[in-house]
């Protein structure tokens, strides 16, 4: 592989050379136009000419009439993540309309696929999303910003105990999923066309990274979701409730440290957000004393709280570890 400095022409324009080697044996001529694409893992491809992409990868199933709603649903997200931009089910005319209504809830639960066919028998679904848009560094910015404000609001429903707001944390916690799966399926199309291997290797650990972005919102949202069982009870204690919120405030802070480092490729940082996790696990340990002494269903949904921020730092840490491994990764060979 060889590198090649960017260069800025003007004020807005960057210029890279090309191998002389190349351009001569592809015949090329100063004022010929090259068509350049922006590829699912960030690479660039450059191409003679505008036809020569690839060919649109096909799914097919057949719906043989025992399919429930989740193993249906199981298969569509299957094919999209695994890189697959259209999608055709077949079916008999007595299963149209389950199919029809798996196939739209599919579509609302991902980014991209829509319906662009149907007939009696049939569906075709089309991704339509542009991975130029979306990167999967896009992707884990949006999950970063959503899972951090899942945890603060789960938090606040041991306050306020509103159901409201629990029921957002949970619709909150499906757009998590939606970021994942789009980064998941950036990774197998970076595996499944030739590209560069560190950026291949990049999106890897992006996948990684929005793997331990949805365990962060199934905590933040099992917060929400089990403080319900503690709203029939009288007030809790203002003490444990300080602390939980102090708990929150650090693993918040931790996530933050691991997300910088990351988006930074810095390792000083990454190593700050893992050595705080000692002082994360004091103050969960602090509560599970507290926290035992209750009894009961309070006994069990306090107990589950506090696990969840526990198990928060554990995967923001596990980020900032990632954040390392990518940092050294994309760093010169001699520093």
């Amino acid at each position: 592989m060889e590198g090649r400095k960017l260069q800025l022409a003007g004020k807005s324009t960057f210029l890279v050379s090309l191998p002389k080697r190349w351009v001569t044996k592809a015949g090329l001529k100063a004022g010929d136009t090259l068509f350049v694409d922006t590829e699912a893992d960030g690479s660039v491809s450059i191409r003679l000419n505008a036809g020569n992409r690839p060919v649109v990868r096909r799914k097919s199933f057949h719906e043989r009439g025992e399919e429930t709603r989740e193993h249906l649903l199981r298969k569509f997200i299957g094919a999209y993540i695994s890189g697959f931009g259209l999608i055709e089910i077949r079916f008999s005319p007595a299963r149209g309309p389950f199919v029809r209504k798996v196939a739209r809830e599919f579509c609302r639960l991902v980014i991209g696929p829509e319906v662009i066919e149907e007939s009696a028998t049939s569906i075709l679904i089309q991704d339509l999303s542009d991975p130029s848009e979306l990167s999967s560094e896009k992707c884990l910015r949006r999950m970063h910003l959503t899972v951090r404000a899942m945890l603060e609001d789960a938090i606040t429903t041991l306050k306020t105990s509103n159901e409201t707001l629990v029921h957002d944390v949970s619709l909150r916690s499906q757009d998590v999923s939606r970021l994942y799966w789009m980064v998941a399926k950036q990774y197998h199309l970076a595996h499944s066309t030739p590209a560069d291997g560190v950026a291949a290797a990049t999106v890897h650990g992006h996948r990684l990274i929005a793997k331990l972005l949805e365990r962060i919102g199934e905590h933040a949202q099992r917060i929400a979701v089990t403080s319900s069982t503690l709203v029939a009870e009288k007030a809790l204690d203002p003490k444990l409730l300080e602390q939980l919120g102090e708990a929150r405030a650090s693993a918040v802070a931790l996530l933050d440290k691991a997300f910088q480092a990351l988006v930074t490729r810095n390792i000083e940082t990454a190593n700050e957000a893992i050595d705080a996790r000692a002082d994360h696990q004091r103050l969960i340990d602090a509560l599970a004393h507290r926290v035992a002494a209750r009894r009961g269903e309070s006994l069990l949904a306090l107990g589950t709280i506090v696990d969840s921020l526990g198990r928060t730092a554990v995967h923001a840490a596990e980020i900032a570890e990632e954040a390392i491994d990518l940092a050294v990764l994309t760093s010169p060979e001699t520093a």
